[in-house]
C-alpha cells in the first residue's frame, strides 16, 4: 500500500483530502478548546474558593470580637469626640507580625478586617486593605476584580432572640490568585499551539494513510477500465468486421437472418463506442495527473461556430430553433479534437432532451481571465436531488430522462473530464418542466501572435 500516493493533480482526491483533514482537526480543536477551558475553568475556581474559605473563616473568627470592637468604638466616641468627629477603632499588629487578638493571624499587607454597626457605619478596622465601598451581605469582587470580600452579619443573644449588632466585612486582594492564572493562560496558550501543530502534523498523516486503500482500489478500478477497454477492441472489431463481410453478400445470408446481423452490428457498434469512450476517459485521467505540455491556442469561436453548423440539420429535422450567440477572438490553451468532443456531446444532449419546437441556446460570455460558455435548452430538466449525479458514469435518472437511443450514460462525464483536463469546471442548472443549462468555464489566453 506504500505505493500508493495521493495524486497531486487529482482534483477529487485534493479535495476529499483537505475535507478530510479539515473535519479532523474541527473535532480536535473542538475537544482541545473544550478541555483547556473546563481546565481554566476548574483551576480558577479552585483558587477563589480558597480565597472565599479564608475569607468566611476570618469574618466568622472576627464576628466572636465584634462586641469589644463596639464597645471600644463607644469609649472612643465619648472621650475624643472633640479630636475625631467620627472616632474608629484601629487594630495594629503586635511586634510578632500579628494582629494583636487571638483569633487570627492576620496577613495586613494582603487581608483586611472591618467591623459596621446594623446602620453600616464603620467602627473599626484592622489591616491595610480596606475597599472603600459600602458593605453589602455575601461574596463581592471590588476594585476592579482586584479584591475579593465577604461579609457576614453579627448576632448577639437578647433574652433568647438573636439581635443584629452589626456586619463583619474581611477582604483579600486577588493578586497572588490573578498571577497564577497569568501563568496557566500562558501555559496552557502554548500548550494548546503545541497541541494543535502535532495534531495538523498527525492529521496530515492520518489521512494520507485512511486515503490509501481508496487511491489504491480507484487506481486498480481505472487499470482494469483501461485493460478491459483495449482487450475488447480486438474481438469486437472481429465481429464488426465478419458481420460487414457477411452483409456485403446478401445472396448466402437466409432472408430470416437479417434482422439477426443488423441487431449484431447494431450492439457491435454501441459495444465499439461505449469501447472507445472508456478508453478516452482512462487516458483522461492519466493525462490529468501530469502536467499538459501539448496543450496549444485554440480559436474557441471558430469550434462552437462548426459545431453549430454541423448540428443545425439535426435540430431542424427535430424541429428546434438552435440560436448562438458567440464572441469572435476568443483563445483558450488546449486540445481541439477533445474541446470539440466537450460541446458536441453538451449540444447533442440539449437537443435529445429538447421536445419538437423547443430552443437550444449556445452563449459566450468573458468572466475576469475566463470565458464562459453555456448550453442551455427548454427540454424537460432534471430533477434538484439529481443534479450532483449528472456527471457520474453510467448514471441515469429515470424519471427526469430516459436513455436515447445508443446513449451510453458516460457523455457528460467525459464532457466533465474535458473540462478539467483545461484547467476549467463544468457546471449544470436546471429545473423539472422548464429546461437545462450546463455551462464551461475555461481559463483564457491572449490571442496569439503570427
Amino acid at each position: 500500500m506504500s505505493n500508493y500516493k495521493l495524486p497531486v493533480n487529482d482534483t477529487k482526491f485534493q479535495n476529499l483530502h483537505w475535507r478530510l483533514l479539515l473535519s479532523y482537526l474541527t473535532v480536535m480543536v473542538a475537544i482541545l478548546g473544550t478541555s483547556t477551558v473546563a481546565i481554566y475553568e476548574f483551576f480558577a475556581h479552585s483558587l477563589y474558593q480558597q480565597i472565599d474559605q479564608r475569607l468566611i473563616i476570618l469574618a466568622q473568627a472576627a464576628a466572636h470580637n465584634f462586641t469589644e470592637t463596639k464597645e471600644q468604638y463607644q469609649q472612643k466616641k465619648v472621650y475624643q469626640a472633640d479630636k475625631y468627629p467620627h472616632p474608629q477603632v484601629f487594630r495594629r499588629l503586635d511586634k510578632d507580625g500579628d494582629l494583636d487578638i487571638p483569633w487570627h493571624n492576620l496577613r495586613e499587607p494582603d487581608q483586611g478586617v472591618e467591623w459596621f454597626d446594623a446602620e453600616t457605619k464603620l467602627l473599626g478596622n484592622a489591616g491595610t486593605l480596606l475597599p472603600n465601598s459600602s458593605p453589602h451581605p455575601g461574596f463581592e469582587t471590588i476594585n476592579n476584580g482586584q479584591i475579593r470580600a465577604v461579609t457576614i452579619a453579627a448576632y448577639s443573644k437578647d433574652k433568647g432572640k438573636q439581635k443584629l449588632e452589626g456586619y463583619v466585612r474581611t477582604s483579600e486582594t486577588t493578586q497572588e490568585v490573578e498571577v497564577v492564572l497569568i501563568k496557566l493562560r500562558w501555559g496552557l496558550g502554548l500548550g494548546s499551539i503545541f497541541a494543535l501543530t502535532m495534531t495538523g502534523i498527525g492529521g496530515l498523516w492520518l489521512t494520507r494513510q485512511s486515503l490509501k486503500p481508496i487511491i489504491k482500489s480507484f487506481q486498480q478500478l481505472k487499470q482494469f477500465t483501461a485493460d478491459a477497454s483495449h482487450e475488447l477492441r480486438s474481438p469486437l472489431t472481429a465481429i464488426k468486421t465478419s458481420v460487414d463481410v457477411m452483409r456485403t453478400h446478401p445472396e448466402r445470408i437466409h432472408p430470416a437472418d437479417e434482422k439477426k446481423l443488423a441487431a449484431i452490428a447494431s450492439a457491435t457498434q454501441q459495444m465499439s463506442s461505449l469501447v472507445e469512450d472508456l478508453l478516452l476517459l482512462a487516458r483522461m485521467d492519466a493525462q490529468t495527473a501530469t502536467i499538459n505540455q501539448d496543450l496549444i491556442p485554440i480559436p474557441l469561436d471558430e469550434i462552437l461556430e462548426d459545431l453549430v453548423d454541423l448540428l443545425e440539420l439535426q435540430a431542424e429535422e427535430k424541429e428546434i430553433t438552435l440560436k448562438s450567440y458567440l464572441l469572435t477572438d476568443i483563445f483558450v490553451k488546449g486540445d481541439g479534437t477533445k474541446l470539440t468532443r466537450l460541446f458536441a456531446n453538451l449540444i447533442e444532449n440539449a437537443l435529445q432532451y429538447t421536445p419538437k419546437g423547443g430552443n437550444v441556446t449556445i452563449f459566450m460570455k468573458r468572466f475576469d481571465r475566463s470565458v464562459i460558455v453555456g448550453v442551455s435548452d427548454t427540454g424537460m430538466g432534471i430533477a434538484a436531488e439529481n443534479l450532483p449525479f449528472v456527471f457520474d458514469r453510467f448514471w441515469r435518472a429515470d424519471k427526469a430522462r430516459t436513455r436515447r437511443e445508443g446513449g451510453l450514460g458516460i457523455g457528460l462525464a467525459i464532457a466533465q473530464a474535458i473540462a478539467q483536463y483545461h484547467h476549467g469546471e463544468i457546471t449544470v442548472t436546471s429545473q423539472l418542466g422548464v429546461g437545462s443549462c450546463f455551462r464551461v468555464r475555461l481559463p483564457l489566453i491572449s490571442e496569439p501572435k503570427t
